[in-house]
């Protein structure tokens, strides 16, 4: 199920709009990255246009003036599709389409394309079709009573139910279908998830924008052999693998889906339970593209998106990916931009070491030491706290065990009656 013809490989002329207050240099940055996402879905982009507005228009959001025009550059390149940079109302889409004659989409639906391509998994697919379907069911058409369905039975005389009618109960039949299989599946995976957090094991979560390195460091991290591939959304299921620390201590290493400037709101929705493994993490390694021009946007655009499912608070430590791509010059400057970045290159395999130390110092920080006072008949007491925490000092007392230790939320409030 996806939105892009791959029969034959689509020729794609991209259309962006400039709103007050962004600018021309904004909207040519943003229409690089839809081309990379066309050329992801598999279709190949013939040429570009850029218009200013101070607003967007309700019928074609680009005026019917500019789609006339824009019908005309169709014809004349023989394409067959238009795609719009930002999101296009149901109702902008039919005029739009009206008037060019082809098919018209917006940046929302070349992303769902993509991850329609790249779902593997049982519920990575469950996901990726219920986003689907979400963005599918206001934008249906239909020919009214010119499909309806005729009857002759007593109560059942008129038009009865159009094709269009149909074809949205379809839907929303199948949507709930796939929201209460999703519903198991997340459920799944949170027993899974409570396994571990009684575990007492840290777990660390890699987050970054699409195509920053981020399936390839957890490979040079832990041996995962997770698919790498120089293309957007290359991951889309979350892989959690077991690393050691310098020190020893093991922790949990998860790889996410890459986060992208306007991500569609229904796949936010549809991939909420998958990204719930981020907003749960003790801490998130936020992982950058040091060679991308465009490091600030993709960095915005991450936080919004970690802001949306609940992670906004959660700690990071921020990664600078691929600096062998860059220049001396050009890491001297990284460096000046972002001086408490960590910088290497999963590849390479280059900081790594230096990141591992990072982590470990980060979660030592956000545990806390404090002393307690244990009585003698409660060993089981003493047993579990080695097991929770980190014992830094025992020694004996009058009146029982005197320690210091280092504690985790969860843990702290176990042995808050013994503290000191």
């Amino acid at each position: 199920m996806t939105l892009i013809d791959r029969s034959f490989k689509e020729k794609i002329i991209l259309v962006g709009v400039v709103f007050p207050p962004s600018s021309s240099s904004d909207v040519e940055q943003s229409l690089d990255e839809l081309a990379l996402l066309v050329d992801t879905a598999g279709a190949e982009v013939v040429s570009r246009v850029i218009q200013r507005r101070t607003e967007p228009d309700p019928a074609t959001y680009i005026g019917r003036g500019k789609a006339e025009e824009l019908h005309m550059l169709s014809e004349t390149l023989d394409v067959d599709t238009v795609v719009f940079d930002d999101e296009l109302s149901p109702a902008q889409q039919r005029n739009l389409e009206k008037i060019l004659g082809r098919t018209a989409i917006d940046r929302t639906a070349v992303i769902l394309d993509i991850f329609a391509q790249n779902a593997s998994s049982i519920e990575g697919k469950t996901q990726v079709e219920l986003a689907l379907l979400s963005y599918r069911l206001p934008r249906l058409r239909g020919k009214g009573k010119s499909l309806s369905q005729q009857v002759g039975r007593i109560g059942t005389r008129g038009p009865g139910e159009t094709k269009l009618e149909e074809d949205r109960r379809r839907l929303l039949v199948r949507i709930s279908k796939l929201k209460s299989d999703l519903k198991e599946l997340t459920s799944n995976r949170r027993v899974q998830r409570q396994a571990r957090l009684r575990s007492r094991i840290a777990s660390v979560s890699l987050v970054g924008y699409t195509n920053s390195g981020k399936s390839t460091l957890l490979n040079a991290l832990t041996n995962a052999d997770a698919f790498v591939a120089n293309k957007l959304f290359a991951t889309l299921d979350p892989r959690t693998r077991r690393l050691e620390l310098p020190g020893g201590e093991p922790i949990l290493c998860s790889d996410t889906v890459g986060f992208v400037k306007k991500l569609p709101h229904q796949l936010v929705e549809a991939f909420r339970s998958t990204l719930e493994v981020v907003a749960e993490s003790d801490l998130l390694c936020h992982v950058v593209d040091a060679s991308s021009p465009d490091i600030d946007r993709h960095l915005d655009a991450v936080h919004l998106v970690l802001d949306e499912i609940g992670a906004g608070e959660v700690e990071e430590i921020l990664v600078m990916n691929k600096i062998d791509r860059l220049s001396d010059t050009d890491l001297e400057d990284l460096k000046s931009r972002y001086p408490d970045a960590l910088l290497l290159s999963a590849l390479s395999r280059v900081g790594l070491n230096e990141l591992l130390e990072a982590i470990a110092a980060k979660l030592r920080s956000l545990s806390k030491l404090v002393e307690l006072e244990i009585p003698y008949e409660r060993g089981d007491i003493v047993a579990q706290l080695h097991r929770e925490g980190e014992v830094i000092f025992q020694r004996e007392s009058d009146r029982g065990y005197r320690i210091r230790a280092r504690l985790e939320g969860p843990s702290l409030a176990i042995f808050r009656q013994y503290l000191v």
